[in-house]
C-alpha cells in the first residue's frame, strides 16, 4: 500500500504503536486487541457506489442493523458473497454481472462494523451469526464466494453446520501466526505483542487463537467442494497460507495467479471465468 493511500488513522497508529510498546507492553497488547477487532473504514470508490444503485437493499434482523444487498431474479438460486476485513459487498462488482449472466442471483452484505452496517468493532462469531440470519431469510446458497477474512468466516460457518456444498475462497488467510504478523506489520508492532495477544485471546475465550483460524476449521470439514484462488504476489496474505490449507484438505483445488496481489484478483476476467466453471461442475 503506497504511503498516500494509507488512511490517516493507520498512519497515526504506525507512529504511536512502537512507542507504546516501549512504554508499556501491557498497554500495547490491550491496544493491539482493540485494533485487531476494529476494521478501518475506507471510502467507497465511485464505481462501487454506482454499482449499488442496481441492488435491492434489505435489512438483516440482527443485534445491530446489517445492510444486505440482492442482485438479480429472486426465483434463481443464489451465490452468497462475503467480503474481507475492512471490505464491502460491492467489492465483488466485477463478479456480479458474470454470475447474473450465468443464471444466478447474488446476495451480499456489509458485515458488522463494515460499510453501511452499524457498529465499531466485530469478530468471527458476529459474522457467522449474520450468515445464519441470511440463510434463515433466503434459504441455503448454491455456493459461497469469499474474499480474505470472509473465507475464514465461511469455513467457520460450514464447520458449525451452515448448509453449503461449494465454497470459493480468494486470498484468504489460514495460519494463526501469519494472521497476527500481518496486523503487527501494518502498525509497526513486534512479535512480543503478538505472543501476548495470543495468550490474552486464550484467557478470554478459553481456547487458543489457532482454533479461530481456517487451518483448524478445515480439520472438522469432510464434504465440501473447495476452490482456493491465491496470487503468488499477494503481499497481504502469503500464498503459503493457501498451500498449507490444501495440504490439510487435499480434496480442495488451488488456482494460483500472478501479478494481481490481494485485491485486484477480484477483478480479473480469468479468475472470474475459472470460478464460474467451478460453480457449474
Amino acid at each position: 500500500m503506497r504511503a498516500n493511500k494509507v488512511p490517516l488513522p493507520l498512519r497515526m497508529v504506525r507512529w504511536i504503536f512502537p512507542k507504546l510498546e516501549w512504554v508499556s507492553s501491557r498497554l500495547a497488547v490491550r491496544y493491539f486487541e482493540k485494533i485487531f477487532f476494529t476494521p478501518l473504514q475506507y471510502r467507497t470508490p465511485f464505481k462501487e457506489r454506482e454499482f449499488e444503485s442496481n441492488a435491492h437493499f434489505f435489512d438483516i434482523d440482527w443485534k445491530r442493523r446489517i445492510q444486505g444487498y440482492e442482485w438479480g431474479d429472486s426465483s434463481k438460486p443464489y451465490v452468497l458473497v462475503i467480503h474481507g476485513w475492512a471490505g464491502r459487498a460491492t467489492q465483488f462488482r466485477k463478479f456480479i454481472p458474470a454470475l447474473l449472466d450465468h443464471g444466478y442471483r447474488v446476495i451480499g452484505f456489509d458485515g458488522p462494523a463494515h460499510g453501511r452496517s452499524e457498529g465499531k468493532r466485530t469478530n468471527l462469531y458476529e459474522f457467522e451469526e449474520v450468515l445464519r440470519k441470511i440463510v434463515e431469510m433466503k434459504g441455503a446458497p448454491e455456493a459461497i464466494l469469499a474474499h480474505s477474512f470472509g473465507g475464514g468466516v465461511a469455513l467457520y460457518a460450514i464447520m458449525k453446520g451452515l448448509p453449503v456444498r461449494k465454497l470459493i475462497n480468494i486470498a484468504s488467510p489460514t495460519i494463526a501466526d501469519e494472521i497476527v504478523k500481518s496486523y503487527l506489520n501494518a502498525i509497526g508492532g513486534s512479535w512480543k505483542t503478538g505472543a501476548a495477544f495470543k495468550r490474552l485471546i486464550h484467557q478470554k475465550y478459553g481456547k487458543p487463537f489457532e482454533e479461530f483460524t481456517s487451518m483448524h476449521f478445515i480439520k472438522e470439514i469432510t464434504d465440501l467442494n473447495l476452490l482456493l484462488v491465491h496470487d503468488a504476489d499477494d503481499k497481504d496474505v502469503s500464498i503459503v497460507q493457501a498451500e498449507e490449507l490444501i495440504i490439510a484438505y487435499p480434496k480442495g483445488r488451488l488456482l494460483t495467479t500472478h501479478g494481481l496481489g490481494h485485491n485486484r484478483v477480484l477483478k480479473d476476467d480469468k479468475v472470474i471465468s475459472a470460478c464460474l466453471d467451478f460453480m457449474r461442475d
